[in-house]
């Protein structure tokens, strides 16, 4: 017997040999409960720095998406840019006719000369945005940019409509020259 005080007692016989031994066995179950409990709590700890963990790599591999997709973005907008800078068509003094059109709810307005305007309105030009301004493209690269970024192009299709029967001014055509 390893423990002093329960010789003295045994001898003293205020405790018998059963008694001893129980309480000895109590001792090693409570022994073996905490080294089983410490076993727990460190799983419970890795199981937790292992969670942070793979939470911490999800999140990265959010942001790296989300990086990913403005650089593409950021390439497709510097690839459109160029498109209408090397294809726009040069408007100059000549320019003088105001030609409207609507984009984003909102009434713009650009100049253009007759020979622009009548090619707007056949559909064989568009219009495109690039840094806040517009400019006139032809059709083939105006369908290039709508391809990349439909927000980029206003697109112009010739007018194909059909009047209705019961319009009491179908017979009336209205003039090109009308401006609004």
């Amino acid at each position: 017997m390893g423990n002093p005080f329960q010789d003295q007692l045994l001898k003293a016989g205020i405790v018998s040999k059963q008694q001893v031994n129980k309480v000895n066995q109590e001792k090693s179950k409570q022994r073996k409960q905490q080294r089983h409990k410490k076993t727990a709590v460190i799983d419970q700890d890795k199981l937790k720095a292992q969670q942070r963990a793979e939470e911490k790599a999800r999140r990265d591999r959010e942001l790296n998406l989300q990086k990913e997709q403005q650089a593409k973005n950021k390439a497709i907008s510097i690839e459109i840019n160029q498109l209408i800078s090397n294809n726009c068509l040069p408007r100059d003094e000549h320019c003088e006719i105001v030609y409207n059109f609507e984009h984003r709810k909102k009434i713009n307005r650009i100049y253009v000369n007759a020979e622009m305007k009548q090619q707007i309105i056949n559909g064989k030009l568009g219009i495109a945005r690039i840094e806040g301004r517009y400019e006139l493209v032809p059709l083939a690269v105006a369908e290039k940019i709508k391809q990349r970024n439909a927000k980029r192009i206003i697109l112009f299709e010739a007018r194909t409509e059909t009047p209705d029967k019961e319009d009491p001014y179908a017979d009336y055509q209205i003039p090109d020259d009308l401006t609004w």
